[in-house]
């Protein structure tokens, strides 16, 4: 029997990176206005750590937008695997020429192109999508914040459209902008 109702948990577990790093800024800030000595000093590293994780974990949870999507997500070591109801596939971080957010499709997709294969479309909301966060950080040049903020409120295009979010090599002028 859950004391806690499963919507509750669920946003717990979304901002669960953002939450230990409020719980480690309370223990800073106890040692820090607590008595003199060893612990205040150690304090000042702690609150460094804290904002770090509050910062990190706030970003983790804006990636996460939903679970029980259709098809499950896996990430080991550079590979990314899609197991879809009707499609499927795999990808290495290394070899990705291009991250798009497709909002066309319900719900939005990650299309992921790379060198020598097929695009590998992921919906948002699959199961274990919220591992994509790290891979795509290793992207060199990808804007994370850009990502996010693509990812939650739709940016300044139209819901409809396709976002290419990163591109190894762009295959535009360099004086046109990429959005």
């Amino acid at each position: 029997m859950s004391f806690i109702r499963p919507e509750a948990a669920t946003a717990l577990r979304r901002w669960r990176e953002a939450l230990v790093g409020v719980a480690v800024l309370a223990l800073a800030a106890l040692w820090l206005f607590g008595r003199p000595g060893l612990l205040q000093l150690m304090g000042y590293p702690l609150l460094m750590i804290a904002a770090v994780l509050i910062w990190v974990g706030v970003q983790r949870a804006r990636f996460r937008t939903g679970a029980g999507g259709a098809g499950a997500v896996q990430v080991d070591e550079g590979q990314i695997t899609y197991f879809g109801p009707l499609t499927g596939g795999a990808a290495a971080v290394a070899d990705l020429q291009r991250l798009t957010l497709d909002r066309a499709l319900t719900p939005a997709h990650w299309r992921l192109d790379a060198s020598d294969t097929p695009a590998l479309l992921i919906p948002v909301d699959a199961e274990g999508a919220d591992a994509l966060f790290d891979a795509f950080a290793r992207l060199p040049g990808l804007q994370t914040e850009r990502m996010l903020s693509e990812l939650t409120k739709g940016g300044t295009r139209s819901p409809n459209q396709a976002v290419v979010i990163w591109e190894k090599q762009p295959l535009r002028p360099p004086h046109a902008r990429l959005h």
